[in-house]
């Protein structure tokens, strides 16, 4: 048995305490999950417990007439939507984007490109690519650079699209920021 005040004796009360403090922590981080559970069950119970929302009214006839216009959805691309792989892309009507914003579009499409987690679903990633893709274009119809992005087939599109933002670059365009 170490003599009281020795370096062996403090070295064992000191892993002693070491061990009851790892032990609270353990005990700390149950008793937190179990209570993150419980809150998760009362949330569900109560989303359960609520009464299913009414059903919505029923939409008016249509009548025959002039077609108006749809609205953009929100968060879509102001050029418009185009279906992945197809190439089709609807016309561009009014005046055009500046450059500046044209770029800080490619630069934002870009970082979320970049940082797309594992999990994320293909409808989504699809998404970023055509958004991606008809900024690109934008752009480089903008600095009139020559591209194939509509043309080129998928198996071979990401090439194209470096290419393009190389060349994009290489006009003076600033994309990695």
């Amino acid at each position: 048995m170490p003599l009281p005040g020795s370096v062996s004796a403090d070295a064992g009360a000191s892993l002693l305490q070491l061990g009851g403090l790892a032990s609270l922590v353990a005990v700390g981080a149950l008793l937190l999950a179990l209570l993150v559970r419980l809150l998760v069950r009362m949330s569900r119970s109560a989303a359960a417990a609520e009464p299913p929302p009414p059903p919505p009214a029923p939409a008016p006839p249509r009548v025959a007439g002039p077609a108006t216009p749809r609205p953009a959805a929100a968060g879509h691309h102001p050029v418009g939507r185009r279906s992945p792989g197809t190439g089709a892309q609807r016309a561009v009507t009014g005046p055009r984007r500046p450059l500046q914003a044209v770029a800080a579009d490619l630069r934002r499409l870009t970082g979320e490109l970049s940082m797309v987690p594992g999990g994320l679903s293909g409808e989504r990633r699809r998404d970023l690519l055509a958004a991606y893709d008809d900024v690109l274009m934008e752009a480089a119809d903008l600095l009139q650079v020559p591209h194939r992005l509509r043309t080129e087939p998928p198996a071979t599109r990401e090439l194209e699209r470096l290419r393009l933002l190389s060349e994009l670059e290489a006009a003076g365009l600033v994309v990695s920021g």
